[in-house]
Parts: structure tokens; C-alpha cells; sequence
């Protein structure tokens, strides 16, 4: 006997699940997707529209297309960026190598390279700088336009990469201000030929001589060695005390009974005598030159003289114009003023104090006469002149327990 039909939950079929994966997480469909989204149509003037003519099969043309089109392109770019680079830093090269090893300039002579040579190494270190920043700038434009034409291929977003490179700008901005300015301060610096290495500047408070010149900072050494790091960013003025040429700047006091006409007769004839100097002429690039009177003081009028040097020759020759002068005044008998204090000469009697316009008085210049060999009158100010050292050591003993 067969049983009843058993009905229920038991009974009922539990379907199998389902094993196909999501197409949206298998990487093969997501570059098949990525291959086939890109359209290739027969008539397209494209690699790809070329391989679907040629193969008159459109899944194959896409399949071929991004496997080997993608690659070339993505070479052809990086090779164009490379010869664009070369291109431009060959460029670069020739026009600073072209500065420095040219003296002359549309066929006229440089004033400054027939002075001093100096100039010249001067002008190639700063082509040089000029050319080093050219270069990099050059290199960093070329591989970021690369980068926007490649990876829009690779399908990168670059509108992203752009709003979040500007969003770091900004910051980068407001966060390092002091370092920006350093850099653009230390660019026009070098452009414009403020100072360079070998140059005496006066920056203020920092003076020296110029021994580096970089984007950020400049490096002087002062008189007594110390070495100074000054940011450009900080520089407000700077004084630059070799760029060109220079001038020996000489105020010469005379006493006021000297002839000023034959005082800067003397003074020109020395200054032409340093002119044909063997040794020191050469760095001297015009005649000596006599301003005049330039001020009265009040024991002396004062001459001005100036000499024109080149660069960093001042101070030498004006050390060895006041040595001429000094030995050239000496031997002419002229009076170089200075200052005369008043002598008080004391003596006893009636009529004792002598100022120093009384006839008792030495004048000015004069010796004062020589003193009797008595020995005169102790006075007032004898005893308390001796009676200091004596106040003083009877101060010492007290003050010292051990005396």
C-alpha cells in the first residue's frame, strides 16, 4: 500500500545559488570595458579606423588598437618630450657658452672687458646661473605638458590632478611665502646684476665680500672673517662698491695760512706722479682729479682729490696717495693741521696765571720755556698732588687685611 503524498516545507525544493560572479568586479570585463567604451567607427581617421577597414572587424581594430596604438602613442609622446628638451637645452647652451667666450657685442667693443678681466668671468658666472635656471624651467614645462597628453590616454582624470596640483599651490602659497620671495628676490637679482661673486656690497647691517650667490640666499664675508647668510627676500637696498669702477675718495686739511693755490698745485702733481706709476697706473683709469675747497673746519681747510680705479683698486690707492702726500708736505714745509689744546703755565708771584693769549704764554706751536733749575716755591696744588698717592695707599691697607 503506498502512503499518502508527504506536503509541506520539507517537500519543497530549495533552488541552487547562483555562481555567476559580477561582471563589475572581474578586472577582465573592467578592460573590456575600458577597451571596447572607446569608439572605433570604419570611416574614423584614426589608427583604429584604419585596422577596422583593414580587417572589416571592429572588436578586433579596438583589441589591436589599444594593445599596440596606446604603447606607440604613449612612446612617440615621451620621445617628442625628450627631443623638445634636447632641443631647448641645446638652445640654452649655445647662448651662454656664446656670452662667455664673446667679448665684443654687435661689433663694438665692451667697456668693462678691456678694463678688467674680472668683468668677463663675472658675466659668465651669471649666464651661467641664468642658464641653469632656463634649463630647469624648461624641463619641468615639457614633462607636464607629456603627462597631460598621456594620461588622459590611460584613462586618468586629469581635471582632478589639476584642481587638487592648484588647491597644494595655494597652500604652498600662504605656507611658504618668505621662501617664495627668496627665490623671485634671488632671480631678479641675478638678472638684473645687482652683485656677484668678488663684489664688495653693504647690505646694512651684513657687509662684506660677495663669496656665493644662490635663488635663496647670498653669502658675504666681512673685514674680520665673519662669514654672513643673508636671505634676498630681506635685502632692501644694497650698495655695491665694485661694479664698474670706483673712485679713491681724499679730503686733504691744510692750515688756513697755507697758499690753497700751490697746496693743489702739490696735490695734482702727486696725483700725476701716481698716474705714471709702473706698478699702480695701470689700475688708475683717468687723471687725478682736484674738486677744490670743499669745507672749512675749525682749525683746517679741507681739499678735495679723487681718483678714478678699477674695481676694488680704490682703497690701495688712496693708502698710498696720503703716503705721498704725507712725505711730499713734509719735505715742502706745509702745515697739516691738528688740534691745539691751550697750555695754563703757573708760576708764583704777583701776575702768576698766564692764560694762554698772555705774553707770558707759549703760543701756539711754540715750546713752552724751560724751567729754573731752582726749584720753585711749593705751592697749593703741589702739596695735593702729593698728598694723593698717600690718601690712596692708606685706602689700600685698610681695604686689605693682609697688608
Amino acid at each position: 500500500m503506498t502512503g499518502p503524498a508527504t506536503t509541506g516545507p520539507a517537500a519543497t525544493a530549495t533552488p541552487a545559488p547562483d555562481a555567476t560572479p559580477d561582471p563589475g568586479s572581474d578586472p577582465t570585463f573592467q578592460l573590456g570595458e575600458q577597451v571596447f567604451a572607446q569608439p572605433c567607427a570604419a570611416d574614423a581617421d584614426s589608427f583604429c579606423g584604419w585596422l577596422h577597414r583593414t580587417l572589416d572587424n571592429q572588436q578586433a581594430a579596438q583589441v589591436i588598437d589599444y594593445a599596440v596604438g596606446l604603447p606607440l602613442f604613449v612612446a612617440a609622446v615621451v620621445a617628442a618630450a625628450l627631443v623638445a628638451r634636447w632641443l631647448a637645452h641645446r638652445a640654452i647652451r649655445r647662448a651662454v657658452q656664446r656670452v662667455v667666450e664673446s667679448p665684443r657685442r654687435r661689433g663694438r667693443l665692451d667697456f668693462l672687458d678691456t678694463l678688467d678681466p674680472l668683468q668677463t668671468e663675472r658675466r659668465a658666472q651669471r649666464a651661467q646661473a641664468i642658464g641653469s635656471l632656463l634649463t630647469a624651467a624648461v624641463s619641468v614645462l615639457v614633462w607636464i605638458l607629456a603627462a597631460f597628453l598621456v594620461l588622459p590616454e590611460l584613462g586618468v582624470q586629469i581635471a582632478g590632478l589639476v584642481a587638487g596640483a592648484g588647491i597644494v599651490g595655494l597652500a604652498l602659497a600662504f605656507g611658504a611665502q618668505t621662501l617664495v620671495s627668496d627665490l623671485v628676490s634671488g632671480i631678479f637679482m641675478i638678472a638684473e646684476d645687482q652683485y656677484g661673486v668678488g663684489d664688495v656690497i653693504d647690505m646694512g647691517e651684513a657687509s662684506g665680500v660677495v663669496e656665493a650667490v644662490g635663488l635663496r640666499t647670498t653669502r658675504l664675508r666681512a673685514v674680520d672673517g665673519t662669514v654672513w647668510h643673508v636671505r634676498n627676500g630681506e635685502v632692501t637696498r644694497v650698495g655695491n662698491m665694485s661694479q664698474g669702477w670706483s673712485r679713491a675718495l681724499l679730503d686733504v686739511e691744510v692750515a688756513y695760512h697755507e697758499d690753497v693755490t700751490r697746496v693743489m698745485d702739490v696735490l695734482g702733481g702727486i696725483g700725476h706722479g701716481l698716474r705714471q706709476d709702473p706698478d699702480l697706473g695701470p689700475v688708475i683709469l683717468e687723471e687725478p682729479e682736484l674738486w677744490g675747497v670743499e669745507a672749512f673746519g675749525a682749525n683746517s681747510v679741507v681739499i678735495r682729490m679723487i681718483v678714478k680705479t678699477r674695481p676694488l683698486e680704490q682703497w690701495k690707492i688712496a693708502r698710498e696717495m696720503r703716503r705721498r702726500i704725507k712725505d711730499e708736505f713734509d719735505r715742502l714745509g706745509i702745515q697739516v693741521p691738528f688740534p691745539q689744546p691751550p697750555v695754563w703755565v703757573r708760576t708764583e708771584g704777583p701776575g702768576g696765571d698766564h692764560g694762554p693769549d698772555d705774553d707770558a704764554s707759549p703760543g701756539r706751536g711754540e715750546e713752552a720755556p724751560a724751567a729754573p733749575s731752582a726749584a720753585p716755591p711749593r705751592g697749593e696744588a703741589d702739596a695735593a698732588t702729593e698728598a694723593v698717592p698717600v690718601a690712596l695707599e692708606d685706602r689700600l691697607r685698610r681695604d686689605n687685611p693682609l697688608a
